[in-house]
Formats: structure tokens, C-alpha cells, sequence
């Protein structure tokens, strides 16, 4: 049975950046309230802002752009080392980008 496999990753670079930051902490500040409060509710008083402390949270990251390449499927246990070869021959590696992230494995 012939088949193959659509990888899907990002280049990752010492520079990047991840944060994320709960709701909670979120709306302690502030500015983050008003803001929301005139974008939202204009001309409202008295407006309170509720949320479930336990499930939200907002990331900050930076933007990657997706690449992709194809691999027989027989290669599965190899992945992230071929698509840092599919990186390396794409030249996307640069000064300090040196690895993958594997975003998605798709059968076909």
C-alpha cells in the first residue's frame, strides 16, 4: 500500500518569543479594563467584567510562517530529521536558527 506523509513545521530561532498570560492576571491591570470597557460598552456605567478564571489564557508568540514537505510513509520515525533536511536545502536556517517544530503530520 503506497502512501505518504505531509509534514508541516516552523523554523524556530533563539530570538522567538512565548508568553502567556492567564485572564486573571489579565485583568488585574487597569488599562486592559478601560480599554475594553469603551470599546465594548460605550456610554455604560457601573459595568462589571466577568470571566472563568480556569480556562482562558492569551499567548504571545511570534509570527512563524508554515512549511511544508512530503515524505513516503514508511519514514514516520524520521520526521523532524527530514524536515530539517527540507529546511537546511530551502535555506530557511539562518544566523540563529537552527531546529523544527513539528505543527502538523497529515497521512495521504
Amino acid at each position: 500500500m503506497e502512501g505518504g506523509i505531509l509534514i508541516s513545521y516552523k523554523v524556530l530561532c533563539e530570538g522567538d518569543f512565548y508568553n502567556s498570560i492567564p485572564m486573571e492576571e489579565l485583568f488585574k491591570n487597569e488599562n486592559i479594563l478601560k480599554v475594553i470597557k469603551s470599546e465594548f460598552a460605550k456610554g455604560y456605567r457601573n459595568i462589571d467584567i466577568r470571566y472563568d478564571k480556569n480556562k482562558t489564557s492569551i499567548e504571545l508568540v511570534t509570527k512563524k510562517d508554515i512549511q511544508t514537505c512530503e515524505v513516503n510513509k514508511n519514514d514516520y520515525a524520521d520526521i523532524i530529521v527530514l524536515a530539517e533536511e527540507d529546511a537546511t536545502a530551502k535555506k530557511l536556517f539562518k544566523k540563529d536558527c537552527s531546529a523544527v517544530e513539528v505543527v502538523d503530520i497529515e497521512t495521504f
